[in-house]
């Protein structure tokens, strides 16, 4: 079911994004711009990351969320308003709302991670959990918007969502008026729609680069294909970006102005959230470091200086612990190893020994005697180990093999 309007097609102009400045002036704060050694060697250029993870609310959601909400007629701010999210939309209306005297009600689907309901619920928005996944949780909030009278606020497709989400562009060319590269994450498109207005007004030389999770990577197909259309059954851990269809303001925005969309990996993903909490030491979701992502899985394609968008930092800690070992696995710094050893006392403390001595360091140890694979004087061990990197791994499976073990693929 579609929202739209006559208005809400209008196009959105630098103007828009000048006003939405304004109009935010005091809510929002002008974020962080934060040099990364590390990215800027291995991209042979300058390379700053904008910490919208550190906005309030923890992403940039609340600069559309307010824009659009504070747009409202006084009729329409009287009978509330309705959102439907997993979490950044959710938190960014919440707050927006409680700042204006709206009252907001959210839908989030049943499985959301319980601190984004929390921190929705701490911001003063009525919580209804509804649905499995967001499309059932979407239907739903579209329905008691049609039912009540409240205005339904899309995340991404309204031209005043995409100017509030524009003042990010603003406010890079501000603080780094020599950028020659943006790079920002996709999900429907409001974010990097919003920037490439205000930059190409500006600045039209400065390329801005979108990117998406390859199992959720709507805009290749769409801007092939010149419309919206829609990926079936999109996956990523990166939820901040999982949307199967682009809007239809963002997209003819990405279209006509952003240079270029990429896609990058799952494994990208988590190695680009582990280098921003190791050598930036910001906590950074999936979604918002996915411009980190395609940094590191192309860093001489990018002219710099270049400005990476972190979009938000709310990770769930569940989450953040499997990332952070997938991202250390995908840089061949964690090994999970299984093996067969004698079932006899201080046989777990001769194998820890051999670990010891090549510097492998336990994160985790299953030890198993009772399995019917295994023989009468057999016992199974499967280990965890933190590495150096992928020679260290062949040197520790080869320590093994060397001392006796039978390592079990």
């Amino acid at each position: 079911m579609s929202y739209r309007t006559a208005d809400s097609l209008r196009s959105v102009t630098l103007d828009d994004v000048r006003g939405a400045q304004k109009m935010l002036s005091g809510v929002a704060r002008v974020t962080a711009m934060e040099g990364s050694r590390h990215l800027s060697q291995l991209s042979g250029a300058p390379v700053l990351l904008k910490c919208e993870n550190l906005q309030r609310t923890g992403s940039f959601k609340l600069r559309g969320a307010y824009v659009r909400i504070a747009g409202l007629l006084p009729e329409e701010r009287a009978a509330g308003v309705v959102a439907a999210s997993a979490g950044n939309h959710a938190q960014g209306v919440a707050l927006a709302s409680a700042l204006l005297g709206v009252h907001a009600t959210v839908f989030m689907p049943k499985g959301a991670p319980l601190p984004k309901i929390s921190a929705t619920r701490d911001y003063g928005a009525e919580v209804r959990l509804h649905g499995q996944v967001v499309d059932e949780t979407l239907a739903a909030a579209q329905e008691y918007a049609a039912r009540t009278g409240a205005v339904f606020i899309h995340p991404f497709d309204h031209p005043d969502v995409i100017a509030g989400q524009g003042t990010v562009g603003l406010e890079i060319l501000e603080q780094c008026p020599e950028v020659r590269t943006i790079v920002v994450g996709i999900g429907g498109g409001g974010l990097a729609a919003g920037i490439a207005v205000a930059v190409k007004a500006l600045r039209p030389e400065v390329r801005v680069v979108g990117v998406q999770a390859e199992g959720a990577a709507a805009y290749p197909p769409s801007l092939a294909a010149g419309h919206p259309v829609t990926v079936q059954n999109p996956a990523t851990m990166a939820d901040g970006i999982k949307v199967g269809r682009p809007g239809v303001v963002p997209f003819e925005i990405v279209d006509a102005l952003v240079d270029e969309v990429r896609t990058v990996s799952e494994s990208q993903l988590s190695a680009a959230l582990l280098l921003c909490l190791e050598r930036a030491k910001l906590v950074v979701e999936p979604a918002g470091a996915s411009p980190v992502a395609a940094l590191l899985g192309d860093p001489g394609a990018f002219p710099g200086p270049v400005v990476a968008v972190l979009s938000g930092g709310n990770v769930d800690p569940v989450l953040l612990q499997r990332v952070l070992r997938h991202g250390m696995a995908a840089q061949g710094r964690y090994l999970a190893v299984r093996l067969r050893l004698t079932d006899r006392p201080g046989a777990l403390a001769t194998l820890l020994g051999v670990l010891s001595v090549v510097d492998a360091n336990v994160l985790d140890v299953s030890h198993v005697r009772t399995d019917p694979r295994l023989g009468l004087t057999e016992a199974e061990v499967e280990l965890h180990l933190e590495t150096k990197g992928p020679v260290h791994c062949v040197e520790v499976g080869q320590a093994l093999r060397e001392a006796g073990y039978t390592v079990i693929d």
